[in-house]
C-alpha cells in the first residue's frame, strides 16, 4: 500500500504540568465523543501543552467549549500514514528538503507493519509542502 499524506487541522490547550490534568481533558474529550487522529503532550515552561489533531475539527471545538479551555488553533500539519519501510522518514524529510522545505517538527511511530507521522512546517511552507506531497 502506498503513503498516504493529508493536510489536517491541529489546536492545542495549555494545561497544569501536575498528575490527573491530561487524563481530564482526554476524558472530557471522549466523553464528548471526538475522535482523535492524533494526540501529543509535553512540557510547555510551568504547564504543559496538549496538541489535538481531531477528526472532526468542530466537535472538538465545542468540547472545548462546554469545559472552557482556551483553544489555540486551527494550526495546519500533515498526517503521514504507510507501510512501515527502512527509511520512511528519511524519504519524508529527504522530499521537503529536495523543494527547499524546511521541517519545523516531525513525530512519528509504527505498529503492526504499518507507520504513521506527523509533520509540522512554517505557515508560510504549508501551500508548498501540500503540493510536493499532492494534498489539498
Amino acid at each position: 500500500m502506498a503513503d498516504t499524506v493529508r493536510q489536517v487541522d491541529y489546536f492545542y490547550v495549555q494545561v497544569p504540568h501536575k498528575a490527573g490534568e491530561g487524563a481530564k481533558v482526554l476524558r472530557a474529550l471522549k466523553d464528548a465523543g471526538v475522535n482523535l487522529l492524533a494526540f501529543s503532550g509535553f512540557p510547555e515552561g510551568r504547564g504543559a501543552q496538549m496538541d489535538f489533531i481531531p477528526s472532526d475539527t468542530a466537535a472538538l471545538k465545542t468540547a472545548a467549549k462546554a469545559n472552557k479551555w482556551k483553544l489555540v488553533g486551527p494550526k495546519r500539519g500533515f498526517l503521514i500514514q504507510g507501510d512501515d519501510r527502512v527509511g520512511a522518514i528519511a524519504d519524508i524529510v529527504g522530499t521537503l528538503a529536495d523543494a527547499k522545505i524546511n521541517v519545523i517538527a516531525i513525530d512519528a511511530v509504527c505498529a503492526d507493519g504499518r507507520y504513521g507521522a506527523l509533520c509540522w512546517v512554517a505557515p508560510r511552507d504549508v501551500r508548498k509542502a501540500a503540493q510536493v506531497f499532492g494534498v489539498q
